[in-house]
């Protein structure tokens, strides 16, 4: 496909024509939520994480301890929450001001 058979949408928000993949790519950023640890620093799906203090699990009868490496987490689109997976505890959703990026 050439650059002129592109197909250009009108951007109500600049009033400028704009190529329809380059709208689709700034609402979607418009819709990100930025998720920040407990020090500020970005995490994004895939991050590795570690509680900053020890934190019981409802239900679970466990306690996760300071320092105990939590891999490969999932962003949910709220702001303060991440899934994760960790043995022996199914469903596990942490806040994010109570860990920390590695």
């Amino acid at each position: 496909m050439a650059a002129d058979d592109e197909d250009y949408v009108y951007d109500e928000d600049s009033g400028e024509w704009l190529p329809a993949a380059d709208l689709a790519a700034k609402r979607a950023a418009e819709g990100a939520v930025e998720v920040r640890d407990a020090v500020g620093n970005l995490l994004a799906d895939g991050d590795s994480v570690t509680p900053i203090k020890d934190l019981t699990v409802k239900g679970a009868g466990q306690t996760l301890k300071q320092g105990t490496v939590i891999k490969s987490i999932r962003l949910t689109g709220d702001a303060q929450e991440i899934d994760c997976r960790f043995d022996g505890i199914k469903g596990l959703v942490l806040r994010a001001e109570f860990v920390r990026k590695r």
